[in-house]
């Protein structure tokens, strides 16, 4: 397996492990919020979505506009964390905590947009 392969690979996995922490997350926001529970939650599949349809994706424009939209999700997901913590539905440490992996997240895509592009 290539490194670009390998790089692939790691960020679908640690994508995997956010959206399973975030499960934990969001039960902790109130039912009279299920509004911003349901949205954070599918924002969270739609990048697991653009990240495996990048991975199959041949033409390169294509993967590019997918890693793009990946990496726009990464900053609405950021937001609804930043508000549920606003919101005391989440601690600091755990708003600290997920902001983190998502900035890991967000350099490790635009490393793979930056590879696959030769820039």
């Amino acid at each position: 397996m290539d490194n670009l392969n390998k790089e692939r690979f790691i960020i679908l996995k640690s994508v995997k492990h956010f959206i399973i922490g975030l499960e934990k997350l969001i039960l902790t926001f109130p039912k009279k919020d299920l509004i911003s529970r349901n949205m954070i939650y599918n924002d969270s599949l739609e990048l697991l979505e653009f990240i495996i349809k990048a991975n199959y994706e041949n033409q390169e424009d294509m993967k590019h506009m997918y890693q793009i939209e990946a990496l726009a999700k990464i900053n609405k997901i950021d937001f609804y964390i930043e508000r549920a913590y606003k919101l005391k539905y989440i601690s600091e440490k755990q708003c600290t905590l997920k902001s983190a992996e998502l900035i890991k997240l967000n350099k490790m895509i635009y490393m793979w947009c930056k590879n696959a592009t030769g820039n």
